[in-house]
């Protein structure tokens, strides 16, 4: 890797990157946050081989991530692509690892207080069939609002979409949801 990139800031190596597909920019930047990669790894999985793997398993997404959309602040929006990626991998191994609200898993079990957890567990995996179906604009801000609880304006920061996008995302986002949601409850009856 070249010595000129080591005193370049996220920012210009980002830049770098997107400008000349440069891919020692890339390179520097997956470099400089392996240890917060590690620690978040870690931190959620608790195991230090499953923590390892992972790493390698972001920085795979993360070259093919930065090649569909353009990242503003490297880092935050690293930290969440590893916090997404260890919630998934929890989540796959049936560990309880994310709150998601009644309102949000199914429209027509609204009036039940409780749901047995073979319900939940066909809900989780319902929701999760759907979000894929959103578009990619949808599903980025639905997951960052409703499942990673991001403002508004952190959503902003991470996606580069304006104010308007973000919100248009969302609601567009959540109505689209409700209604694959409806449709793969009628399918299942």
């Amino acid at each position: 890797m070249g010595i000129r990139y080591h005193d370049k800031d996220d920012k210009e190596l980002l830049q770098s990157f997107y400008n000349d597909r440069d891919n020692d920019c890339l390179g520097i930047l997956l470099q400089r946050y392996t240890g917060m990669l590690l620690g978040v790894s870690m931190k959620y999985l608790k195991d230090e081989d499953d923590a390892k793997d992972s790493v390698q398993q972001i920085f795979l997404k993360v070259i093919n991530e930065l090649q569909k959309y353009k990242v503003e602040y490297f880092k935050s929006w690293l930290y969440m692509v590893a916090k997404n990626h260890c919630l998934m991998k929890l989540r796959d191994k049936k560990y309880q690892t994310v709150e998601i609200s009644e309102k949000f898993i199914s429209a027509e079990n609204e009036q039940e207080e409780k749901v047995s957890l073979v319900t939940k567990e066909s809900s989780l995996n319902n929701l999760e069939e759907a979000l894929k179906l959103l578009n990619v604009e949808q599903r980025v801000c639905v997951t960052l609002f409703y499942l990673n609880k991001k403002t508004y304006q952190e959503i902003i920061e991470v996606t580069d979409y304006n104010a308007l996008q973000v919100k248009s995302n969302i609601q567009n986002g959540k109505r689209n949801l409700k209604i694959i949601l409806q449709r793969m409850a009628q399918n299942e009856q």
